[in-house]
């Protein structure tokens, strides 16, 4: 039996761009996708912290050190720049394996760059921009 897992997600993307007439996809900083250890047209989950919207899309590595995170296609429907935004990526995993995996949150400030660092996620807890994270 396998089990999907949380694997990593980069946390309070602000997005910089939305662009209709591309194929599909989300465009994101690979230095974001490399320290979220997401990969190229890997599958994702994009949350709207913004508007609420959900969607599953693929990544598409943006030049490095850009910061960029554009939503593409259809999805660019579902969003605007400025929205703040999570990506998640998900694994499928053992009972074992999953048991011993620690999920990898980036947390990023208002320029999309990483400002948190976690190997978990912890429940009620509070991502500010002002000021990292804020314990509840």
């Amino acid at each position: 039996m396998k089990l999907t897992m949380f694997k990593s997600k980069l946390h309070q993307m602000m997005v910089t761009e939305a662009n209709l007439m591309y194929e599909g996809s989300i465009t994101i900083d690979q230095d974001l996708l490399d320290e979220a250890n997401i990969l190229p047209y890997e599958k994702v989950q994009v949350l709207n912290i913004t508007n609420g919207n959900r969607l599953e899309t693929y990544t598409i590595p943006g030049d490095r050190g850009s910061r960029v995170c554009c939503l593409n296609g259809a999805a660019a429907r579902l969003t605007q720049v400025g929205d703040r935004i999570i990506v998640i990526a998900y694994a499928d995993m053992t009972p074992e394996e999953a048991r011993e995996h620690k999920p990898k949150v980036v947390v990023v400030d208002e320029n999309n760059d990483p400002k948190t660092i976690l190997e978990y996620s912890q429940p009620a807890t509070k991502y500010g921009l002002e000021n990292g994270l804020i314990e509840d």
